[in-house]
Parts: structure tokens; sequence; C-alpha cells
């Protein structure tokens, strides 16, 4: 949908800040004017606004919260947080810029206050995870043993932005645990921990937390990943066998596969990733002065990565891709495709026909204004889909 912008990485982002308004994340009128301040495809112009409506919204909270107002505290809180997240995004590109920990600190505030005085019981954790922890929230549906659906976000996700899924989650009656793992959130930022492509070692130490919990039913655990976690949930879910049931929205086979440049082949691009890396740099900087979404690609994928250059990021990404394990996953898989794909056009559909366990196919279109990448512009849509067929999988009764 192109909103407000007509580049289309930064139409796609204010969508994905306008979608969250079915969870109160956001007001459509003050997320508009703050778009209408933002120069079309200007980063430090980005930052600059979405950081001067969060600050405003944050002190109104903590007057809010002074007051003894604590609903609206924590509605505004709420909105806050998100609207750092989207002024922290575009900085990337210098890892040392004070502004990536001073805007997902106060996000983080924000989104703890947001909780605290809200009505959605939760508890913060630490996940035990090879000599450190990683970040996450538990989302309690009642006090007895449930099903358990862990979130697992992606490329540039935070644990606030899975809030969306918890809410459907608990509503349904199912306990939900969404965290960040290494290259997301808190754990790039301030623990320095890149992606890993061997996702399984993450999402053992995520179950291992879970199964310790008496509520949780340890033969009824779904996975969720969203965006590149699209690929992270189904690699573990081939080494991970205590996960039931898993959903890949959208599914990616490779991390590579979308990035293959016009009329070059996986074979060329590989060999110029390993063998010509200066020319690959070139091309690759070349295209970023030309496209934001190009630009702002790159320099995520280097920060969460932990690359120096962009053919430094693509060799890394080589490792991702579930070619060789596919066809291990056990469990019933989801996998989700969208009408205009962004991200990982076409690696859906490879994902599925790769599997040989049960799968089912999900496909959400523009004519129900669900086809832009993971949903984001209907949220509610894909929760509704999603969650249909994981209760219908994990009924209570059926064997696993």
């Amino acid at each position: 949908m192109q909103l407000r912008f007509k580049d289309p990485q930064f139409a796609f982002q204010f969508l994905r800040v306008l979608g969250s308004t079915a969870t109160r994340q956001c007001d459509v009128g003050e997320a508009w004017q703050t778009a209408e301040r933002i120069v079309d495809g200007d980063f430090e112009s980005w930052a600059r606004e979405w950081s001067r409506t969060a600050a405003r919204l944050e002190a109104t909270a903590d007057a809010c919260l002074a007051a003894g107002h604590r609903v609206s505290a924590s509605d505004t809180y709420l909105r806050a947080t998100n609207y750092y997240r989207a002024a922290e995004f575009y900085l990337h590109g210098n890892s040392g810029d004070p502004r990536i920990l001073e805007f997902s600190s106060k996000s983080a505030r924000c989104f703890e206050a947001a909780l605290a005085n809200g009505d959605q019981p939760h508890e913060f954790v630490a996940i035990p995870y090879e000599g450190t922890t990683l970040p996450g929230v538990f989302y309690p549906a009642a006090n007895e043993r449930r099903r358990t659906l862990i979130v697992n976000t992606g490329f540039d996700g935070t644990v606030d932005g899975l809030l969306p899924w918890a809410k459907a989650a608990t509503r349904r009656g199912w306990h939900c645990l969404t965290f960040e793992g290494p290259g997301q959130g808190r754990v790039i930022r301030r623990q320095g921990l890149p992606f890993r492509p061997d996702w399984e070692r993450v999402i053992a130490s995520v179950i291992d937390h879970l199964v310790a919990r008496p509520i949780v039913d340890s033969e009824r655990i779904a996975l969720l990943g969203a965006s590149f976690g699209g690929y992270l949930a189904p690699r573990a879910a081939a080494f991970e066998h205590r996960i039931a049931a898993c959903v890949a929205n959208g599914g990616v086979m490779s991390f590579l596969g979308a990035r293959i440049p016009k009329g070059v082949t996986r074979e060329q691009f590989v060999h110029a990733i390993l063998h010509q890396p200066e020319q690959v740099n070139a091309a690759m900087r070349e295209a970023a002065t030309r496209s934001p979404e190009a630009r702002w690609g790159q320099e995520n994928g280097m920060y969460t990565f932990g690359a120096s250059t962009p053919a430094e990021w693509l060799k890394k990404a080589l490792d991702y891709d579930l070619t060789d394990v596919a066809a291990q996953i056990r469990c019933p898989m989801l996998v989700v495709d969208v009408e205009k794909e962004n991200g990982f056009s076409g690696e859906a559909r490879k994902l599925f026909d790769a599997l040989t366990c049960p799968k089912t196919w999900c496909y959400f279109s523009d004519e129900e204004g669900a086809g832009d990448h993971c949903q984001t512009g209907s949220p509610s849509l894909g929760q509704q889909r999603i969650f249909d067929w994981l209760e219908e999988t994990l009924r209570p009764g059926l064997p696993c």
C-alpha cells in the first residue's frame, strides 16, 4: 500500500506503524501528522520526527501516571514504544550512533511501563542461553496447563512488536512467549550477539525455559516465525522435535534467494560473493545510493549479522538456507505467503514444495487488504487464519 510516501520502503514502514492501531500501539491521526513532517526517503528526517512524537507522548504518559491515570498512562506509553521503535529503525548504518541505544532503551522503558499499568497479564523473563540470557515476555492465559505459542520475530523486529500475537493468543486461551534472540532487539544492541543460522540452539533454550513451567502443556508447544522468522522457525523445527506445530509467516527457503540480482544465476552470484567481493561491494553500495530499501537492507544486514561489508554480510547469509534440512521437519507446518511479498518473494512456495511433513498453504491477497509482507496492513485477518489453523492442528485431545 502506498500510504503517504512514494518510496516503497518508507510507505511499508509507515503501514507497519499504522497496522498496530488494532492493539492500541498507534493513533492514526498523530502518526499521520508525524509522517507529514518526514521527507520521503530521508533517514534522518524519519528518525527526528518519530522520536519527536515519541518523546511528547512519553512525557504525557509520565504526567498521566503521576496524576494516577493508569489506563491513560498505559495507552500512551504503548504508542510511545512503537514510535521510538520506528525512530531507531534506519540508524544502523553507523553502529556507534548513540541514538540506537537511546531510542531502543526509551522504547523498552515505555513498553515495560505500558504493561505494568495495563490489564494484560505478563511476566518479563530472562531466558538462560549459552552463558547469558535472552529477553522475553511470558503472557499467561490462565493459571492452568494450556497450549503455548512461541512467537519468533525476524530481521528487524523487537519484542514489543509481538504484543499483537500475544493478545491474540491469550484471548483464545493460549499462553504465549515472545522473545528476542541473537541479531534481534536488545540482544544485538546491548549484548552484541549477531544472528546465527542454527536457530534450533536458540529455540532449545526457549523451550527448556517453557517446559519448566507447570502451566505449559509440553506436548502442545507451537512456534510462529514472522518475516525472517519464516526461516528461523522452520530451521528450528527441523531439529527441535518438541515443537508440535510450526508457522512460517511468510516462508523463507533461502535468505539469499530473494536478493539475487535479475539476470544473474544463483551460482554466478555466489561465485561473485566468494571470489569477487570488491565488485559485489561496489555494486551494492551504488544501489544503496539509488534506493532507500537497498540501503536499509545492507545497513541492517551488516549490523545484525556482524559484518563489515555488504559482501561479508551476503557470505554469512549463505548459511541461512533450508534446502538440505526442510525434509527433516516432522511437525505440521503452515506456510504463509502474500500477494506483494517485498522481502522474500517466491521463497514461501519453495519452502512449501520442499516439505514432506503435514503441510498447509495460506495465501493473502491485495483485494482483502492483506497482500503486504506479514499482512502488515491487516493483522486481525492474519491472526484469524493462522490461529484457526493452530487451534485445529493442536486441538486438546488430539495426539501430537
